[in-house]
C-alpha cells in the first residue's frame, strides 16, 4: 500500500484544525451577538420605563365639554371642589335699532331746546292720543322747524297751535290763579294746555303746552313756552315747575 506524503498529511491536519476554529469562533460569536442583542433590548425596554414621558405619568384626559362659560352665579363649597354653575341663562336684550326715518327734530341742532329732552319729546308725539299728537307735532314744527313769531302772548301761541292743528278743546280742571284747586300730577297729560302759576318768573300766571314729566314727584315738566312777540323769539321747550296748575285743557277732535 502507497503512503501519503508526510507534506499532505501535514496540510490536511492543519486545514481540518483550521475549520474546526472557525466553527467554534462562529459559534461563540453567535451566542455573542444574541447577549448583546438580548442586553441591547433589555436596555431600551428599562430605558423606556425610566423616562419621563412613559406611563408613568398619567395620559392626558380628553373631555367633550364645552369650555364656554354661561352666564351665572358661582358657588364653591371648598378650594378642591369644583365651582357649581347656575343652567338658568337669560339672553341679553335686544337693543332696538332706531328707526329708517328720524322724527324731523331729531336730524337738527336747535337753540330752543336742550338735546337731553329730544327723546321725551320724540315719545310724546309717538306715544299720545290722536289729538294730543296733533297738537304736539305741530308745536313741534312752529317752533323748530318754522320759528314762527305769533302776534301776541302765550295764550295766542297755543291757541295758533290747536288750530292749526285741527282741534277743539275741552276743559278738564278749572281753579284760579290765586286760591285753586290745583290740579294733581296724575290729571295731567300730554298735549295738555296748561294754566300755571310761574314759580321760576317772579310768580307770574303763564300757559304752556304739557310735553311730559321730567320728574313727576318734583312736579318738574318739559314745557313748550312762549314770551311773546315783543322779544322776537320762536317758542322755547324749557322745564317748569308745575306745583301750582289751576286749569286743563285737553285737545279733542
Amino acid at each position: 500500500m502507497s503512503r501519503l506524503p508526510v507534506s499532505l498529511s501535514m496540510s490536511s491536519s492543519v486545514t481540518a484544525s483550521c475549520s474546526l476554529l472557525l466553527f467554534t469562533v462562529g459559534l461563540v460569536g453567535q451566542a455573542h451577538a444574541d447577549s448583546m442583542s438580548a442586553l441591547i433590548a433589555q436596555k431600551s425596554v428599562q430605558s423606556d420605563y425610566a423616562s419621563p414621558s412613559y406611563s408613568s405619568v398619567p395620559s392626558a384626559k380628553v373631555s367633550t365639554r364645552s369650555t364656554i362659560q354661561r352666564a351665572g352665579t358661582y358657588r364653591s363649597n371648598s378650594a378642591s371642589t369644583p365651582p357649581v354653575i347656575q343652567t338658568s341663562y337669560r339672553y341679553p336684550e335686544v337693543a332696538r335699532q332706531a328707526p329708517a326715518v328720524m322724527p324731523a327734530f331729531l336730524s337738527g341742532n336747535y337753540d330752543n331746546v336742550d338735546s337731553e329732552y329730544l327723546p321725551l319729546l320724540n315719545s310724546a308725539e309717538m306715544q299720545s292720543s290722536l289729538a294730543a299728537r296733533e297738537v304736539v307735532s305741530t308745536a313741534r314744527k312752529m317752533a323748530l322747524n318754522e320759528r314762527a313769531i305769533i302776534q301776541g302772548g302765550c295764550w295766542d301761541y297755543l291757541n295758533a297751535v290747536f288750530k292749526r292743528a285741527g282741534v277743539t278743546r275741552d276743559t278738564i280742571h278749572k281753579g284760579t290763579y290765586g286760591q285753586g284747586p290745583y290740579a294733581n300730577s296724575g290729571e295731567i297729560e300730554v298735549g295738555d294746555w296748561l294754566y300755571y302759576i310761574n314759580h321760576g318768573y317772579n310768580g307770574v300766571e303763564h300757559s304752556g303746552l304739557f310735553v311730559g314729566w321730567v320728574d313727576e314727584r318734583a312736579k318738574q315738566a318739559l314745557i313748550l313756552s312762549y314770551a311773546g312777540e315783543n322779544r322776537r323769539e320762536p317758542a322755547r321747550y324749557r322745564v317748569y315747575d308745575l306745583s301750582n296748575v289751576y286749569q286743563i285743557m285737553r285737545p279733542s277732535v
